[in-house]
């Protein structure tokens, strides 16, 4: 593989970054485009920037079959992407809230943690699982591994399956394992944990007051629970932890987080994945290429969503040029990732 290739592989990103047609500054203008097929501009591009995946959203998806055809054509784009989104169940449900979709829907993952039973969450991640596979997706971003603790936390709520670590820990392996069990790869989100914050990092910058021993006993057994579950991939919140890291760098930016305490402590080998980069809470801060080459530094494996594509795309390959980010860095998450790959396309 070449440089280029292999710096692809870090990235996922949304479909609208491939086309060239579409230029856009936030993520809301992106709806009304309506891009639900490749084009020749996005295989131009592609071959420039052959990213490692993509990830769809609800605009992205109009009925079964544009989004099988569309699944089959992203697959066959430079760089093999994996086919990525966030069907969490609930509120979060890119194909279960389209009415075009004939598939189980679920009032959220707080009402499944309220009965107490672990095989609801495997039923759910079961089912799922079943028909994201079926459309040809290959990675869900679920489940939430967060314990809503925070009452007046206005982005996570019923998207967890509780405000008790007690419960929602057994639920996020059942999950994961019901997930798995269908063919999909799950993802434990947002790492060190969203639950006890007043911010949503989609907005501006979030923290935590909490210390590691504070998060030992209410956010980690989710995280622990889903890891010994084998979960494959587990996502990093753009959330500080100052009392934990000694400064107010996000997580995704953090080695303290990634390194020390997810690997190091946790025992985490699989791949860690950002929160997408274009969250305000990192682009009102940091520029395309320093979110990615800080993110990669700190022990990120997969980039997602960055708001230029081609600003981070480049920014990495020339850190890796000028020795910024070591050659051994960049092979260590690109094997990572194409040892996941194969794994879900044996």
């Amino acid at each position: 593989m070449s440089l280029r290739e292999k710096v692809g592989q870090l990235f996922v990103v949304r479909p609208e970054a491939l086309e060239p047609a579409i230029r856009y500054a936030e993520d809301t203008e992106l709806p009304p485009y309506r891009l639900q097929a490749v084009s020749d501009g996005m295989r131009r591009r592609a071959a420039d920037y052959p990213v490692g995946g993509v990830l769809l959203f609800g605009h992205n998806i109009l009925d079964e079959k544009q989004l099988h055809t569309f699944t089959r054509d992203l697959r066959a784009l430079p760089g093999a992407p994996l086919l990525c989104i966030d069907e969490e169940g609930g509120r979060v449900s890119r194909i279960a809230g389209n009415p075009a979709f004939d598939v189980p829907v679920y009032e959220n993952m707080a009402a499944v943690g309220a009965s107490g039973d672990p095989r609801r969450a495997f039923e759910a991640g079961s089912s799922i699982g079943a028909y994201l596979h079926r459309y040809g997706l290959e990675i869900d971003f679920a489940p939430v591994a967060d314990v809503n603790t925070n009452p007046q936390n206005i982005v996570i709520g019923p998207r967890a399956f509780s405000d008790d670590p007690a419960v929602a820990a057994p639920m996020v392996a059942a999950f994961v394992r019901g997930l798995a069990e269908a063919g999909v790869t799950g993802c434990l989100k947002h790492f060190p944990g969203h639950g006890d914050t007043r911010t949503d990092t989609h907005f501006g910058f979030a923290a935590t007051s909490k210390d590691w021993a504070q998060m030992l006993d209410c956010e980690m057994p989710s995280f622990r629970a889903g890891i010994a579950a084998g979960v494959p991939l587990v996502m990093a919140a753009h959330i500080a932890a100052p009392a934990v890291t000694g400064d107010d760098l996000p997580a995704t930016m953090s080695p303290v987080l990634l390194q020390d305490k997810l690997r190091g402590e946790l025992g985490f080998d699989g791949l860690v994945v950002t929160d997408a980069l274009e969250m305000h809470a990192v682009s009102r801060r940091f520029g395309n290429a320093e979110a990615a080459v800080r993110a990669l530094l700190a022990g990120a494996d997969i980039l997602l969503c960055p708001q230029n594509l081609q600003e981070a795309f480049d920014g990495v390959v020339r850190a890796v040029e000028d020795g910024s980010v070591s050659r051994e860095r960049l092979e260590r998450s690109v094997s990572r990732i194409l040892a996941l790959k194969r794994k879900i396309r044996k």
